[in-house]
């Protein structure tokens, strides 16, 4: 009695080929995905995630085309329509009702000055955006080389560094902005000198970078210290690698999911602290647009009109409430083991 070749309703692989699985045509279907894929396909599932992205790249692409925003609006930032063309009475005030919003001027005119909202809020989210966005770099780039050098080296250099954090994180951050800002800005303008924009622009990076970088700093270290006893990092040591090759290759490549979400989640932190200087009177200055700004003189005439509050106000909430979101999926997506 001979033996079938074939078990019965087993298909025979093709000619030419393997079996699935062994190198022949069915082999994609078991191919692997490395944890970028991974990650991108949880995120991609995740429909708030995917909205709140769509909603943060938007912001930026008004902020790097405000310019071009503007001059297809019709409208300018700093020219002032109201005195120019009578749409303010005597008081400052617009003559039409909602803010004098109109077919010219979609979101009105500023009081006093009458320059058009739509035009001042766009340049304004680029003013602040652009703070927010070198403080964020500045803050990301210093914390992270610190905490792996803090980290990786321990002993004397962790206990000096990691001092030195916790006085510069005792400081209150919101009262030393309101009193360095001021002072920075008198070390390069002469006093009754005129003040550049970009002087202003340097001084608020400073002052929050330099009282800002120490939470992610912290978080690194405690990231690395559970990292740089593990057995592929001792290899690479007696590898005769060096310890900058470790940092870069074996370390920094384990954390930077960490430091992603943080940094998703700092950038809308830098975004409000900036518009509350320029709020106090300590930020941008007049005539530069500017969301704080926008407050501000909003905030005059607030019972009177709502009107000048609703733009840049739904503007923030809209951009602050995406943005932490985005870092809450990115997180998830990242690390599917926590649960939001």
């Amino acid at each position: 009695m001979s033996v079938p070749t074939q078990a019965a309703g087993r298909p025979e692989p093709a000619a030419g080929g393997a079996a699935d699985g062994q190198g022949g045509p069915g082999r994609a279907r078991f191919a692997g995905r490395s944890p970028r894929q991974l990650a991108w396909a949880r995120f991609r599932r995740d429909k708030v995630g995917v909205v709140c992205a769509f909603v943060v790249l938007l912001y930026l692409l008004i902020a790097a085309c405000a310019p071009l925003i503007t001059k297809l609006y019709g409208e300018n930032a700093y020219t002032l329509y109201g005195q120019d063309d009578n749409l303010l009475n005597s008081f400052g005030m617009p003559v039409k009702p909602n803010g004098g919003m109109d077919g010219t001027h979609w979101f009105g005119v500023e009081p006093l000055l009458g320059r058009d909202v739509l035009a001042l809020l766009v340049y304004g989210i680029r003013t602040s955006l652009g703070i927010a966005v070198c403080v964020t770099v500045l803050s990301v780039v210093v914390g992270v080389a610190v905490g792996l050098v803090q980290g990786y080296l321990g002993g004397r250099t962790d206990y000096v560094v990691g001092r030195a954090s916790d006085l510069m994180m005792a400081f209150p951050q919101q009262l030393f902005f309101i009193a360095f800002t001021p002072v920075i800005v008198a070390l390069f303008v002469k006093p009754g000198g005129q003040e550049p924009t970009w002087i202003r622009f340097t001084a608020l990076v400073l002052v929050q970078f330099v009282l800002g970088w120490m939470a992610l700093g912290r978080l690194v270290r405690s990231q690395v210290l559970g990292l740089r006893d593990r057995e592929y990092v001792e290899a690479a040591r007696l590898a005769g690698a060096s310890s900058v090759r470790i940092l870069r290759q074996e370390l920094l490549p384990n954390i930077w999911s960490t430091v992603l979400v943080q940094a998703t989640l700092l950038l809308p932190v830098n975004v409000t602290a900036e518009a509350g200087l320029s709020f106090l009177g300590v930020g941008m200055q007049t005539p530069t647009p500017d969301w704080g700004l926008m407050f501000q003189d909003a905030s005059r005439y607030f019972q009177s009109d709502i009107t000048y509050m609703f733009f840049p106000g739904i503007a923030m909430v809209v951009f602050v409430v995406a943005f932490n979101l985005l870092g809450d999926s990115v997180r998830d997506a990242l690390d599917p083991r926590t649960v939001r």
